[in-house]
């Protein structure tokens, strides 16, 4: 793969594609990201994401400099110049370089970057046997400080829970937002089936709006499966007949203990199977 990076409207290879060391996105943590998916050569649900950036830039009075059709161009001739059918889009955009200092207003030239490479999945057997979670201490950011439905790009707090996660042997852990509810696990959202129905956690838990979270719900509703957003705590999770996280690199994945404790049958089950078969589908056609 002769790998080409889109920066402002250029391309460069891997090695020459450079950013200001002032740039607020290095400094701070100062920008936004989406992480989107190659099905056959298209995005998935490419519309979705760039609404999902837009909203994440006025969240942080960033001005995005160009048009939402022209980056729609742009992303689209990126996943082109790197010829692949199955992989990965970064689409980043920076507050641009400015001084050692928090003022933003110093910053000019916010940075776009779009970069397209191949994708790493979770092990083929844990989508057929399930995943294992782990709490972490590490609770989600409290929405009153950071809005855990701007997708920014201080992942800080994903990253530590993470740790805590690989830590205790586990490729996911979940996070527990301030009020002691579920919010969403470290790079992905998450559901549960209790009695053949689909609940998962509201936006007002402390998670971030999925774009496969959503994709999944939508599936749901279509076969008639009755989903419902509710709060969830750790009992609701070790009581549930099934466990499933959502995500655009997971896409869909089963779990199948928490903490040590068995989740439903400790095996994939039924309703987890028919949504991943249908999600699948979806983004085939």
């Amino acid at each position: 793969m002769n790998q080409q990076i889109y920066i402002n409207g250029e391309y460069f290879s891997k090695d020459e594609a450079k950013i200001s060391v002032y740039d607020h996105g290095l400094l701070y943590g100062d920008g936004i990201f989406e992480g989107m998916r190659i099905y056959s050569g298209k995005v998935f649900r490419l519309h979705e994401h760039l609404l999902r950036l837009w909203e994440s830039a006025t969240a942080i009075s960033l001005q995005i400099p160009i048009g939402i059709d022209d980056l729609t161009n742009d992303v689209n001739e990126a996943v082109k110049r790197n010829g692949l059918e199955e992989g990965y889009i970064r689409l980043i955009v920076t507050r641009g370089s400015g001084a050692l200092g928090l003022d933003p207003f110093q910053c000019a030239n916010p940075q776009i970057i779009i970069i397209v490479d191949k994708i790493t999945l979770y092990p083929k057997a844990l989508y057929e046997n399930g995943l294992e979670l782990v709490t972490a201490s590490t609770i989600r950011n409290h929405p009153a400080a950071l809005s855990p439905r701007i997708k920014s790009l201080n992942y800080l707090n994903n990253v530590l829970a993470k740790m805590e996660g690989l830590k205790a042997g586990c490729k996911e852990a979940l996070m527990l937002n301030h009020q002691g509810q579920v919010a969403e696990c470290t790079g992905d959202n998450v559901f549960i089936v209790k009695a053949g129905q689909l609940i998962t956690p509201p936006k007002e838990a402390g998670i971030l709006e999925g774009i496969t979270r959503n994709a999944v719900i939508d599936l749901a509703k279509e076969a008639e499966i009755e989903t419902i957003e509710s709060p969830l705590t750790r009992h609701d999770l070790f009581v549930a007949d099934e466990c499933f996280l959502t995500g655009s690199a997971a896409e869909v994945i089963p779990v199948v203990t928490l903490d040590g404790r068995t989740i439903g049958t400790g095996s994939p089950g039924p309703i987890t199977k028919q949504l991943n078969d249908a999600f699948r589908d979806l983004v085939r056609q």
